[in-house]
């Protein structure tokens, strides 16, 4: 692992019962970077994912974040290592009883040993961040679906994390609301230099957003593509990457 790699996953294997997910994936993210999780249904992205958090532990192979190594059973290493990232989930997985600030808040309140007024105040920054000031006291029923990603965003972003992971950001949008998330996503990554994983099947948001993609397959239960999304829509000669390249667009 160079420094310039702030995550490397290493032979990682997967599996469910008797159900072998993925079978020794390797391969790195580096600073800075966008990188996408793109396959089809039933590949293995979200279970990526899980596995590169920690949610999941793996059959064998390694996950580490900067140095650390999360796919054991050390406590204090995955708490470490989750300090430094944010995860916007698929559902936004906003408490629906809380507001938006209480949402936002509950990672700083976790993490730090700040004053309320404070974290209070950083919360109402962050919503700020991703446009929606004067938003604070609303329950997430009272917004939008993409008002929910854009808090969700926020929560993500609440302790500054260097590394962000994004399980489906534009999903179930329409075409001008998942734009507005994609220039988001982009305007945060320039303006933070926060590295990102991003979980998605969205041609518009692959294209315009990530830098590097991996595509996992369902029947090679691994990686079949690496490279930039661009080059490999034009470029890649296997067929199953071609088709997913040369469908219609969102």
């Amino acid at each position: 692992m160079t420094d310039q790699h702030v995550i490397v996953v290493e032979n990682l294997v997967a599996q469910f019962g008797n159900d072998l997910i993925l079978d020794g994936v390797s391969f790195y993210v580096s600073k800075g970077e966008i990188l996408g999780i793109l396959g089809g249904s039933g590949c293995g992205k979200t279970t990526l994912m899980r596995h590169m958090v920690g949610l999941n532990l793996p059959i064998s192979g390694r996950v580490l974040i900067e140095n650390i190594e999360v796919s054991n059973n050390d406590n204090i290493d995955q708490r470490k290592a989750m300090r430094r990232i944010g995860i916007l989930f698929q559902s936004s997985a906003l408490f629906g009883s809380m507001t938006l600030s209480e949402n936002v808040a509950l990672a700083i309140l976790e993490y730090t040993d700040l004053p309320s007024h404070m974290v209070y105040h950083l919360a109402r920054i962050k919503l700020c961040m991703v446009g929606l000031k004067g938003y604070e006291n609303h329950l997430p029923s009272e917004i939008s679906g993409g008002m929910k990603k854009r808090a969700a965003l926020a929560r993500a972003l609440a302790l500054n994390p260097a590394i962000l992971f994004l399980d489906e950001p534009t999903a179930g949008l329409d075409p001008i609301t998942a734009a507005g998330i994609d220039d988001l996503i982009l305007y945060i990554n320039r303006t933070t230099g926060t590295t990102m994983v991003i979980i998605t099947h969205e041609l518009d948001s692959i294209l315009t957003v990530t830098q590097r993609i991996i595509m996992l397959d369902k029947h090679a239960k691994g990686i079949i593509a690496e490279g930039n999304p661009v080059d490999l829509k034009k470029n890649c000669t296997n067929p199953t990457v071609r088709n997913f390249f040369n469908r219609n667009a969102r």
